[in-house]
């Protein structure tokens, strides 16, 4: 009789000691769910970096094709912060820009030169209805063909050429040689910052001269024609054409920051009164230090940013220090 109590005990023991055990994993298991699901929960209730912005719409953005390869380049990376805004990008002139941006038609207009330089006269509300975004500084250099030997042209020989009081080379010092002038067209804030600033003139298209709206197209042409001159912005120096010294100076940024090198400009994206909140960001993007600094897209592309200009210019051509 006592052995078959203990007996009963004893399995009674056995089942409390294995129901503890697993009471106690179970226990186990929710604790260890629940602290994970409370991480899990933490990470996506809060942004991290990397993480898409609510940010959405369309933006185009039309003008300056000197300012077109850092507006493209810097667009795709706030595309891929911002996946629900789509940005394009067009070239055609500043004139253009300008004109398309003032009459609604897109977001932004890239221009080379200020509003007030395009609308003038009858035209001047116009400028006042656009708010300037500075987002670089362009300079802009003559370029011939690599065939021709002169490297340094004064600004009254530059200007000779380009109203057509020199058509040879020889000239000037170089090669007897005809001079074919690959120019842009009026429309171009490029054209018109380059005549202000080292021809000191306007000019009129000449005959027999080549027309293009495209500075990546002026560039292959004045590589492939002989004796060809032409002008690009900085960004699209390379060596398959030759950059000329304007009255001896090089045309480098260290001369454009000093003021030594007078043949550059602000670039400008403007805006018809104050942009809607995508504009905004993609406009605060493009002055972000992350584009800015020396190793950014600005600098990367051969632009200056502004805040490393050592002269300031109104839009009357003012330099002051």
């Amino acid at each position: 009789m006592k052995k078959m109590l203990l007996v009963v005990v004893a399995l009674m023991l056995s089942i409390s000691l294995a129901a503890c055990g697993s009471s106690g994993s179970d226990s186990g298991k929710n604790s260890g769910t629940n602290e994970g699901t409370k991480q899990n929960n933490t990470t996506q209730g809060g942004k991290t970096e990397g993480d898409s912005s609510d940010l959405s719409g369309s933006i185009l953005a039309v003008g300056s094709t000197a300012l077109q390869p850092l507006v493209e380049q810097v667009s795709k990376k706030f595309m891929d912060k911002n996946p629900k805004v789509n940005i394009l990008v067009q070239g055609g002139g500043s004139g253009t820009g300008l004109t398309q941006v003032s009459e609604g038609q897109a977001q932004i207009g890239n221009s080379d030169i200020f509003a007030e330089e395009k609308f003038t006269d009858g035209d001047a509300p116009k400028a006042k209805e656009l708010v300037d975004h500075q987002v670089a500084v362009v300079a802009m250099a003559a370029v011939v063909n690599k065939d021709v030997t002169v490297d340094n042209l004064t600004k009254q020989q530059l200007a000779d050429i380009f109203t057509g009081k020199v058509t040879n080379w020889k000239d000037v010092g170089g090669a007897d040689e005809k001079i074919t002038i690959v120019n842009r067209p009026a429309s171009s804030g490029t054209r018109k910052t380059f005549e202000k600033y080292a021809l000191g003139t306007k000019t009129e298209d000449l005959q027999g001269s080549i027309q293009e709206e495209s500075s990546g197209t002026v560039k292959k042409l004045v590589g492939e024609t002989p004796g060809a001159i032409g002008y690009l912005a900085f960004s699209y120096l390379d060596d398959s054409i030759k950059t000329l010294k304007y009255e001896g100076t090089e045309a480098t940024e260290a001369t454009v920051i000093d003021g030594s090198y007078p043949v550059w400009a602000y670039q400008h994206m403007y805006t018809k009164g104050e942009p809607d909140a995508a504009t905004k960001a993609f406009l605060d993007y493009m002055v972000s230090e992350e584009v800015q600094n020396d190793k950014g897209d600005v600098v990367e592309l051969g632009y200056i940013p502004v805040n490393k200009m050592q002269v300031k210019r109104d839009v009357d051509g003012n330099v002051t220090k």
